[in-house]
C-alpha cells in the first residue's frame, strides 16, 4: 500500500497543505505513475524519485508529472520529494511510497548465433547503436507533447511478454523490456501518441527502429519494422502511420516490439495504455 508522508521545513496549518496523489496507487515494479498535486497557489512544482527528475506541468489548479518505476527496481519503501513553491514559502511534498514486486516470466527463444555471440565487427556495430540511443534519450522536450491517453500501437493481439527474464539459445540475455504485438508481415503500425520521431533507422538488434519522444522524457520505441514512413525531425499525433511490421533485427518471427521509457526507466506498456489520461487538457 501507498503510504503518505508530508514532510515539512516549517510549521504550517495542514489545511493547506496541496494535496498529492499517484495513480494507479498500488505501485508495482514497471508500473507508470501519474503524479498529480493540487496545488493552486503554487507557482511550480519540482521533485526528484528514484533518482530521476519529476518533471511538473500545470493544467488550471494541478500539477501532473507522467513518471514510472523501472521493471528492475527492487521492492520497498522509496521517497518522492515533491516540493510546491508558493508565495509565503515552499512546501515540501515528500511522500514515502511502497514499491511492490511485479512477478514476471522466464521465457526461453532460438535466435541466429550472431545475436547471441556477435563478431567483433557486429559488436562496432551494436556499440554505435548504444552511443546514438544515449545522445537520442540525453534530450527530451521541455514540455508534455502527449494529449490524452496512449492508444496501441496496432491493431493486434498483444502478449504477457513485458518483464519476462529472456533466455536466448540457452542463456541468459536480459529482461525484456516491452511489449510484444502478434502483428503480421506489414501490420501497419501508428503513434500511440503525439510527439516528435527522433530516430528512424536501422539498429542491429532493433530492426528497423522509431522513437518518439513525448517530451518530459517519456518515450516510445517501436521496433522490427519491415518499412519505416517517418524521418526524424518529424511531428507526429496519435494514429499518424509510422510504417509497417516486420521481423528486421532479433527476431524470430515478424511482430511488434514495442517499449516505454522515461528517464531511462523502462515501464509496462500494458500499464500505460490502461492510465486514464484523457482529463489532463
Amino acid at each position: 500500500m501507498l503510504a503518505w508522508t508530508a514532510v515539512h521545513s516549517y510549521a504550517v496549518n495542514p489545511k493547506s497543505i496541496p494535496a498529492v496523489s499517484l495513480t494507479p496507487a498500488f505501485v508495482e515494479a514497471g508500473s507508470p505513475e501519474l503524479i498529480v498535486v493540487s496545488a493552486p497557489k503554487a507557482k511550480s512544482v519540482s521533485g526528484e524519485w528514484l533518482g530521476h527528475k519529476l518533471e511538473f506541468f500545470q493544467r488550471g489548479p494541478k500539477w501532473f508529472a507522467l513518471a514510472g518505476v523501472d521493471v528492475e527496481s527492487e521492492p520497498g519503501t522509496s521517497t518522492a520529494k515533491i516540493f510546491a513553491e508558493t508565495g509565503s514559502g515552499r512546501l515540501d511534498l515528500s511522500q514515502a511510497i511502497e514499491l511492490h514486486p511485479a512477478h514476471y516470466r522466464t521465457g526461453a527463444l532460438t535466435v541466429p548465433p550472431k545475436f547471441v555471440e556477435p563478431s567483433p565487427e557486429e559488436q562496432k556495430v551494436i556499440a554505435a547503436d548504444a552511443d546514438l540511443k544515449a545522445k537520442v534519450f540525453a534530450s527530451s522536450a521541455s514540455e508534455p507533447l502527449w494529449h490524452g491517453s496512449f492508444r496501441a500501437p496496432v491493431l493486434a493481439e498483444p502478449t504477457d511478454s513485458f518483464g519476462t527474464r529472456r533466455m536466448f539459445n540457452g542463456k541468459l540475455a536480459s529482461i525484456h523490456k516491452g511489449m510484444d504485438f502478434r502483428a503480421p508481415m506489414g501490420t501497419v503500425v501508428r503513434a500511440s501518441n503525439a510527439g516528435v520521431v527522433v530516430l528512424a533507422r536501422p539498429l542491429y538488434y532493433e530492426g528497423n527502429c522509431v522513437i518518439i519522444d513525448h517530451g518530459l522524457g517519456m518515450y516510445t520505441v517501436s521496433m522490427h519494422f519491415s518499412r519505416i514512413d517517418v524521418h526524424e525531425g518529424q511531428r507526429v499525433v496519435a494514429g499518424d502511420k509510422l510504417g509497417l511490421s516486420g521481423a528486421t533485427g532479433r527476431v524470430t518471427g515478424p511482430h511488434l516490439h514495442w517499449a516505454v521509457r522515461w528517464e531511462g526507466a523502462y515501464l509496462d506498456p500494458a500499464k500505460l495504455l490502461r492510465l486514464n489520461l484523457n482529463a489532463i487538457r
